[in-house]
């Protein structure tokens, strides 16, 4: 039988792109979604894939949520924690609450999901774990000090869980894209794009989400099984580390 793969923030942009091809591959997907309904249930309707809501940064709503995909699905044998916001502002100028809601989605999120299905995990001796952090969890970005934060603790996150679950066959690894042409980057002026974002990106264009779920399906595989703890630069050779 298949393996079951959850998505989080699955429905647009590279979380979309990422159930797509799981899906595509033969993992039977659920996509969590948090906020937008109508985008949702096209989503579902036109990839046949089930969305389920709730919001990551709440545990109890994680621990519900996912039990009603292993109830509808099965056991989830492979997680995508793609979900994540954005409240950007200058350091000087960012409020207790901005920074709260990214450090409760963007970090606290992959506990909430992650602690609830290690230990069928474990029990299971399989498991993949794929973390969506981002190039400015690496190298850091002016008015996103909350972001950027979230996005290293990840990393973090990664290598510490990828060592507790080496022995039991599960594996944890994060991405880090770089500037992905989804609908939040397609977003900024043109003029600002071709000016400032791409002269930086040495393949001189956008990634597109499909680029990213392409490593997502490599590192779920079973192909994949000794790279572990690892982080992979999807960046067009914006930023080495």
């Amino acid at each position: 039988m298949s393996r079951v793969a959850l998505v989080t923030g699955g429905t647009r942009g590279i979380g979309a792109a990422i159930a797509v091809a799981l899906s595509a591959a033969g993992y039977r997907v659920a996509a969590n979604y948090a906020g937008n309904e109508e985008k949702a249930r096209a989503f579902g309707e036109e990839t046949g894939i089930p969305v389920f809501k709730w919001d990551v940064s709440s545990y109890q709503a994680c621990s519900q949520g996912i039990d009603q995909v292993e109830g509808e699905i099965g056991p989830v044998e492979v997680l995508v924690n793609n979900a994540g916001i954005t409240r950007d502002a200058m350091f000087h100028k960012m409020t207790p609450e901005q920074w709260n809601e990214v450090i409760a989605t963007n970090l606290s999120g992959l506990f909430n999901m992650t602690h609830r299905v290690w230990n069928g995990m474990r029990e299971r001796s399989f498991g993949r774990i794929v973390n969506i952090s981002s190039i400015n969890g690496q190298k850091g970005q002016m008015g996103q000090v909350n972001y950027s934060a979230a996005k290293a603790g990840d990393l973090g996150f990664t290598k510490a869980l990828a060592q507790e679950g080496a022995a039991r066959n599960i594996t944890v690894n994060a991405i880090c894209p770089g500037y992905i042409a989804t609908e939040m980057v397609r977003a900024i002026p043109e003029k600002v794009l071709n000016e400032k974002i791409i002269p930086q990106i040495p393949v001189g264009r956008l990634g597109e989400p499909e680029e990213i779920a392409r490593c997502v399906v490599f590192l779920a595989s079973d192909d994949a099984g000794f790279i572990t703890g690892s982080t992979l630069a999807a960046n067009g050779g914006q930023y080495f580390q």
